[in-house]
């Protein structure tokens, strides 16, 4: 009996840093998700907000979720003692308010804008005089004839207005899949091929994505799939990015998710080619063979291929260091809550990018430079891959016929080898599914469609969220199994026991 295999290498686990660091990609949040956008360390970063233009030194060195301020000087860190008032509590939903809500009603209030005796002149007064916007917000409460008058939860609607106006709040987030999908989906979707957080995260799981897994993905969504799945690997595994052709396809996305440089080095790109060229199947060696080359291979795609994150809108042309600002001025802002959320996306990033914000105007470095994912993998791996095969599949590829994409990237599995396949409709899934169950390829076949209900979570008024999105695409998993060759010849049913006699004869 054979020795068992000895145990995979133990690899450190990986330690995420809790603090903004220099040259690192970061998620402002401003104005609660009024505002997203995308941010990349440097000393010469800086952020529009309002009318004032504010560097992100500030942040360097502060815990993600951290809650900044826009002061005279720039982005101020808000206090940790900054604790809520009485008339905080009420406007919470405290047993006093709620009693004193019963007898306010808002059917007396005329918006006749004579209910504010603090005029925008006494405003700008102040603001030259160095008030904060918390001072201004509190003088236009405590100037407000009708605030008093107006029930709880329209004097929270009236602060929250004015403070997003006058006294804006920056959040400090980490970029991880979760933020990145869900800033992408609310703005542009089409970049990501409409995939909703939760569809994301059913392909993760429906994939077995874990420890020490060999994943192979089809990304044409903007490496948003590579870059979720290199994140839940932590360093212990391999992922490689194939794609069609001899140009790569477009994963710019995962220099947002701030991987190290051990993760970003089990990130690979290779060309679905060489993996077939490769690969020691039975089932593709026929085929080879016979002459029947895979239909990706020989160019049976359906229609021309889409690849959006590769080829940015003109609204996403924004430098990483210094996005261009569409936010409301101050003297403009009584429409900021109606107008629609605005995330600043980098452009695809490129050597030449990448070099302009690492150095500065005399050329000294300035900036550690980002670890660079999608290298050519190694011969010895791809002859491992070929041998053994990956241990799932991911196919998110919105411009591809389905069926023959998943039809020649099958046999690169190993048996009992899982996989999930992601589009944004139904059809060419339910296509698919019917070819892999007459080939008898696969089995456990099933289309999910994942479906999410937002809730909003406050006192006296739980409920869902107004306006909702009823889509995220549609999933089609399953696990890949041994397929019999037709030209084997089968022997008799007869023969067949007569033979299983004798060797029970034989073994008694």
């Amino acid at each position: 009996m054979a020795p068992p295999p000895p145990p995979p290498p133990q690899t450190p686990t990986p330690v995420i840093a809790r603090e903004a660091w220099e040259g690192c990609s970061v998620l402002l949040d401003i104005n609660d998700g009024d505002r997203l956008a995308f941010f990349r360390l440097t000393p010469a970063a800086t952020v529009k907000i309002g009318d004032k233009s504010c560097s992100l030194q500030p942040l360097l060195g502060r815990p993600f979720g951290s809650l900044f301020r826009v002061g005279p000087s720039g982005l101020v860190p808000c206090a940790a003692t900054d604790a809520p008032s009485q008339d905080d509590k009420q406007r919470d939903g405290g047993a006093d308010g709620q009693a004193q809500d019963e007898t306010r009603d808002n059917r007396s209030l005329v918006d006749n804008n004579t209910a504010q005796t603090l005029s925008s002149e006494d405003i700008e007064a102040m603001k030259r005089e160095g008030a904060s916007g918390d001072a201004i917000v509190e003088a236009l409460i405590a100037n407000s004839s009708t605030f008093g008058n107006k029930t709880v939860f329209s004097q929270e609607k009236y602060k929250l207005k004015k403070q997003k106006k006058y006294a804006p709040k920056v959040l400090l987030r980490r970029p991880s899949a979760r933020s990145i999908c869900e800033t992408y989906f609310k703005k542009y979707p089409a970049r990501i091929g409409f995939m909703r957080v939760d569809a994301l995260s059913l392909l993760l799981s429906m994939a077995n994505v874990g420890a020490y897994s060999d994943v192979l993905a089809v990304d044409m969504v903007g490496g948003l799939i590579v870059g979720a799945v290199a994140e839940r690997l932590g360093g212990t595994g391999y992922v490689c990015s194939t794609y069609l052709g001899s140009a790569p396809s477009s994963i710019d996305i995962i220099r947002m998710y701030n991987l190290s440089s051990d993760m970003a080095s089990r990130i690979f790109q290779a060309p679905l080619g060489d993996l077939f060229s490769l690969q020691s199947s039975g089932d593709l060696c026929s085929l080879q063979s016979s002459g029947d080359a895979p239909s990706v291979l020989s160019g049976s795609i359906q229609g021309d291929v889409v690849e959006t994150a590769a080829v940015p809108d003109e609204a996403l042309q924004l430098s990483p260091a210094k996005p261009v600002d569409t936010a409301v001025s101050d003297g403009n802002a009584q429409s900021t809550t109606a107008q629609p959320i605005d995330i600043e996306v980098p452009e695809p990033a490129t050597d030449e990018h990448l070099n302009q914000d690492c150095k500065g105007s005399n050329g000294n470095s300035i900036a550690p430079k980002a670890p660079r994912a999608g290298k050519a993998p190694s011969p010895e791996r791809m002859k491992y891959w070929g041998k053994h095969g990956f241990s799932s599949l991911i196919v998110a590829a919105p411009g591809h016929e389905v069926e023959s994409v998943v039809a020649d990237l099958l046999p690169l599995l190993s048996y009992s080898a899982p996989f999930a396949i992601y589009h944004q409709y139904l059809q060419p899934l339910a296509t698919c599914m019917h070819s892999l169950q007459v080939s008898k390829m696969a089995i456990g076949l099933q289309i999910t469609e994942p479906w999410l209900r937002e809730y909003q979570v406050l006192p006296s008024r739980t409920h869902p969220h107004m306006q909702m999105n009823a889509f995220g695409g549609y999933i089609l998993s399953g696990i890949r199994i041994h397929k019999p060759d037709p030209s084997e010849a089968r022997m008799p049913e007869k023969s067949s026991c007569v033979t299983g006699v004798t060797e029970s004869m034989l073994v008694l």
